[in-house]
């Protein structure tokens, strides 16, 4: 091991692990702003957004939160966008957590790797897989995905990078329809290469802005989301984007209750571009976000975001039908896909709705024209299942 590695991954974490740590994730979002214009992005600005870049946190502002988030504990950095890669201090930024001991997860479409960033990751290991999503098997399929001329090219040559780098990838698919011929495509590709960890995973349900700043991106972003029985043929199943087992059913699935928050939440916050601290990556109701320039990052975890635990849900509709699920273990309904829809916390999804009821029905749990609200009897077909 060279020194300039030594000095990296032996600095000292014995008291984090030794600990149960206060802030154990956290994930950073470096920029909204994106060399892609994916249509079905939920949080993407232009590149050239100057009132985005603008408002962007410093370089060493970045710095002062991850000392902060060490101090609680923090031993996973999770580091996306927009694309991270576009800022020009990411290196600086990556080396400073590398240096506090972090294991850092860099989220990316690859566009920007470069030899000295390939090197860079091959010196000093992220410790993580870094995670690539790809939007298109072929120059065609994918430049009409990012919208932008010469994507494909450059996003092929930074996977080389990784790959020559010895770098281990994950890789995540967002097609546009059709999406199973591109999904096989994925899976042999990646079957191919030396360093990818695990079978990519295909993202089909699309969340919409979650701002909620453009009515008709959303119009856009809802044209592109498959429909039950495509998620189902794809193998794509809801809970996690893996084939759901007996033993999830026996542990996760029942009904949800009043409770709102039922994810754990605060966990894995995430602390945006602009210095405040989200409840989760997707969450971005204005009421839940803090300020952590006029607080702590210990406040938010420790005091502001509990409190949220114990969120009621007021809806009528909610209370009728997703407290009283039983498949609300399977759903992926919550309260941030709840409020990209509706500026509400608690109404229902209708699309996450048919798309756990399509495949309750495909698992024998659920018979035709049954809604799963009313079903009393959920213990005992979940029993009654076989792998």
């Amino acid at each position: 091991m060279s020194e300039g590695v030594s000095r990296y991954v032996t600095v000292t974490e014995l008291g984090r692990v030794l600990r149960p740590p206060t802030l154990g994730w956290l994930d950073l979002e470096l920029t909204e702003r994106c060399n892609n214009d994916c249509r079905h992005c939920c949080i993407n600005l232009p590149l050239d957004d100057a009132d985005a870049r603008a408002g962007e946190m410093s370089t060493e502002r970045i710095k002062a939160i991850l000392d902060e988030a060490v101090d609680l504990g923090l031993l996973v950095l999770r580091i996306t966008g927009g694309e991270p890669l576009v800022r020009d201090d990411f290196e600086e930024i990556y080396l400073y957590a590398r240096r506090l001991g972090l294991s850092v997860i860099l989220c990316t479409n690859a566009r920007r790797v470069t030899p000295q960033l390939s090197r860079v990751f091959a010196e000093i290991p992220p410790l993580r897989p870094v995670q690539v999503t790809v939007y298109g098997m072929s120059e065609a399929s994918y430049e009409a995905m990012t919208r932008r001329k010469g994507s494909f090219a450059e996003f092929r040559r930074g996977i080389d990078l990784l790959v020559q780098a010895s770098i281990p990838l994950t890789l995540s698919g967002a097609f546009r329809p059709p999406y199973l011929e591109e999904m096989r495509a994925l899976r042999d590709w990646a079957a191919e290469l030396p360093n990818v960890v695990g079978t990519p995973n295909q993202v089909m349900f699309y969340d919409l802005r979650w701002r909620r700043e453009s009515p008709s991106r959303n119009r856009s972003i809802a044209e592109l989301r498959a429909v039950p029985e495509e998620v189902l043929e794809a193998g794509v199943l809801v809970a996690g984007h893996e084939p759901v087992t007996l033993e999830f059913c026996r542990k996760f699935i029942g009904p949800g209750g009043e409770k709102v928050f039922s994810c754990g939440i605060g966990q894995r916050p995430c602390v945006d571009e602009y210095s405040f601290l989200q409840p989760c990556d997707a969450l971005r109701q204005p009421s839940l976000t803090y300020d952590l320039a006029a607080g702590s990052l210990r406040d938010a975890v420790t005091v502001a975001f509990p409190r949220l635990l114990d969120t009621r849900a007021t809806d009528p509709l909610y209370l009728e039908r997703c407290a009283r699920c039983f498949l609300m273990g399977l759903c992926q309904q919550c309260p941030a896909r709840s409020y990209s829809e509706h500026g509400v916390l608690d109404r229902p999804v209708e699309y996450q709705c048919e798309v756990a009821q399509a495949q309750a029905r495909r698992m024998g749990l659920l018979k035709s024209g049954e809604r799963p609200w009313e079903v009393n009897d959920w213990k005992e077909r979940i029993a009654c299942l076989t792998e």
